[in-house]
């Protein structure tokens, strides 16, 4: 079934990207596979599916050690502090930063580790009381601030929408966020690049597409309902 819903999704994909105008090129869909299988990502990748998203450390890392190294791991969720050490050298993309703490912590774990961390800055473009991430008021400050550290570099912005029956009311805060990436680019900041915008989620990725994201992140709509209570 899995198979059948991303070709689903894929049309989707491609469908957003020529009403918007943009090469199917420009778009990586990231199959969200938290608390799903291994078995269902398997299915996956005969079909050419390398970017897979995952919300919590030690989920990412049980996978990573079963599944083939080519894939590229999305850390979508919230990342606590005490976990970066495992992380760092396994995520293709960090999308979550979003406190000064959190990206010096990854900063030292990447320089024991002898690599350079891909990060994105977690945006809380709504303000919403319940979501994770820096105001976009504050947003080029702690851009700033990120980019003067060693083995981190930032490649863009990220933010998780407000949930809503009508993906149309979110395109007002996808369009912020856009905009709010290309101010940021336009400064020309040493280590950073603008190159990557995390928007859009299985209700609202075809407008998020259309608004400019390179990447949308899709779970329910690849996987199916989750059960959380497993």
């Amino acid at each position: 079934m899995v198979v059948e819903n991303l070709a689903e999704v894929e049309k989707h994909v491609c469908e957003a990207c020529e009403r918007a105008g943009r090469s199917r090129d420009e778009v990586t869909l990231i199959a969200v596979s938290k608390t799903k299988p291994v078995s269902m990502i398997e299915e996956l990748l005969p079909g050419g599916t390398r970017d897979f998203g995952e919300n919590k450390v030690q989920e990412l890392m049980e996978k990573y050690e079963v599944l083939p190294k080519e894939i590229r791991w999305h850390l979508i969720g919230h990342l606590q502090r005490n976990k970066v050490k495992y992380i760092v050298d396994k995520a293709y993309l960090i999308h979550s930063v979003d406190s000064l703490r959190l990206a010096e912590t990854i900063s030292e774990e990447g320089v024991k580790k002898g690599v350079t961390v891909p990060v994105l800055i977690e945006v809380n473009v709504a303000g919403e009381e319940s979501k994770f991430g820096v105001s976009p008021e504050e947003t080029e400050e702690l851009v700033r601030a990120i980019a003067k550290l060693p083995a981190i570099q930032v490649k863009g912005l990220m933010t998780i929408a407000p949930y809503v029956e009508n993906p149309e009311d979110n395109r007002v805060h996808l369009s912020k966020l856009k905009q709010l990436s290309v101010d940021i680019r336009n400064k020309n900041i040493d280590n950073v690049s603008m190159d990557v915008l995390s928007m859009g989620m299985t209700g609202d990725y075809q407008v998020a597409i259309e608004e400019g994201a390179t990447m949308v992140r899709v779970g329910t709509g690849i996987f199916g309902e989750r059960n959380y209570n497993i």
